[in-house]
């Protein structure tokens, strides 16, 4: 159960942050460029994926580390896979879409996966932290 809810809460991630890449092509890029607009945005959106795993986490009702982590590599698996085709769709060059994973061209999406990947697990410590010292 908890790997079809935490699939339910990806789309909500994927869809704030396609809303967000919106709004940093339409608002950010023409005043900083498409470059530096996609770095200042890659901090916003680790904030949003981070805000809906703490908001979502204990309804996906993952109990282990393995199960967290198991929630995070299909979040992980299912980005990389949306960002390619939606690439893909808008008609980017495969080396376009890759560029933003390549750390050495200074994109940060290699990163962002691994977040990803321990998003879930991070909320969890995050949330049972913060329920043991109100307790």
């Amino acid at each position: 159960m908890y790997i079809l809810r935490g699939f339910v809460v990806w789309f909500i991630i994927i869809a704030l942050e396609t809303v967000h890449g919106i709004l940093r092509e339409a608002l950010l890029s023409p005043i900083v460029g498409g470059f530096t607009a996609r770095r200042i945005a890659f901090f916003i959106g680790l904030g949003l994926i981070f805000a809906v795993s703490l908001v979502f986490i204990r309804w996906i009702n993952a109990r282990t580390v393995s199960q967290l982590l198991a929630v995070g590599a299909m979040w992980m698996v299912l980005t990389f896979s949306f960002e390619l085709g939606l690439g893909f769709l808008l008609g980017l060059s495969s080396e376009r879409i890759l560029e933003d994973y390549d750390v050495t061209r200074g994109g940060f999406m290699a990163f962002g996966m691994l977040f990803l990947l321990f998003a879930p697990l991070l909320a969890s410590r995050f949330r049972n932290a913060n329920a043991n010292v109100s307790e």
